[in-house]
């Protein structure tokens, strides 16, 4: 009887024994932090992810780019996400007002320019805006209005001039502004309207104006921790990350401008 005893205690050890571990397996795995951010932000927030991570082996940061407007719907529809870095004042004010990001981590970071842009090997020659309307002009990306900033802003500096509705029959929307990007570069179109920032990482378009921003509404990038993360502390220090020294430099490199700070 003390024998059978003796087991059980030593076998129920085992079991605690074995727990006890497995917990701490598990506190030891990285703890992951999804940013949702504009497709404009790929290669600067990646660079960034690099040289966070390196400092901060136990967080891995999911990168989840897209347009803004459909990034908001996800987090409107309960998506997980930790921190959300929009294209649009617009879209996030929207979520700041339904109580979906935390406005004691929330912030207005980055702005950008828009710019028209040509396949680099096109034979057409236009020097502004206002030449789109020429007969060799016969496709324009932007993105969709409705759900990319970009898109929004495009429109805007096309109805300020008045050439929106001359235009009309000639736009192809677009899911975000590296679709738009991509468009010209691969000559599905003959021009289109992005942000500088897109303009400057590609040898393939021709950069051919800038827009006055007097005929749109400010490009600026806010972002913010939303409510509902899991890993507020983890996502807290990665938000104090991005508006550091060494994010700005990177930033900057890719032709941001800082026009806000915590």
């Amino acid at each position: 009887m003390k024998l059978k005893l003796f087991f059980m205690i030593n076998i129920l050890l085992f079991i605690a024994l074995a727990s006890c571990g497995q917990e701490q397996v598990e506190s030891d795995e990285p703890i992951e932090l999804t940013i949702s951010a504009a497709a404009s932000l790929n290669e600067v927030l990646t660079e960034i992810k690099t040289l966070y991570e390196e400092e901060h082996q136990q967080i891995n940061l999911l990168l989840n780019f897209g347009g803004s407007g459909s990034l908001q719907q996800q987090i409107i529809q309960g998506a997980p996400v930790d921190l959300f870095f929009s294209a649009a004042e617009d879209k996030y004010d929207e979520l700041l007002e339904r109580n979906l990001i935390d406005s004691s981590y929330s912030s207005d970071l980055l702005g950008n320019e828009l710019v028209l842009v040509t396949p680099s090997n096109t034979s057409v020659e236009i020097t502004d805006f206002p030449d789109l309307v020429s007969d060799e002009i016969n496709t324009i990306a932007i993105g969709t209005p409705e759900t990319v900033p970009a898109g929004q802003y495009a429109k805007q500096t096309l109805q300020q001039l008045y050439l929106w509705e001359k235009l009309s029959a000639k736009l192809i929307p677009s899911k975000d502004v590296r679709q738009v990007l991509s468009y010209v570069e691969t000559g599905n179109v003959d021009a289109g309207i992005v942000y500088r920032t897109d303009a400057l990482l590609s040898d393939k378009v021709t950069l051919i104006k800038t827009a006055d921003p007097s005929l749109h509404d400010p490009i600026i990038f806010p972002v913010g921790i939303v409510k509902g993360t899991r890993h507020k502390a983890e996502a807290t220090d990665f938000y104090e990350f991005l508006h550091s020294e060494k994010a700005t430099k990177v930033f900057n490199k890719y032709g941001f401008l800082m026009v806000g700070n915590k």
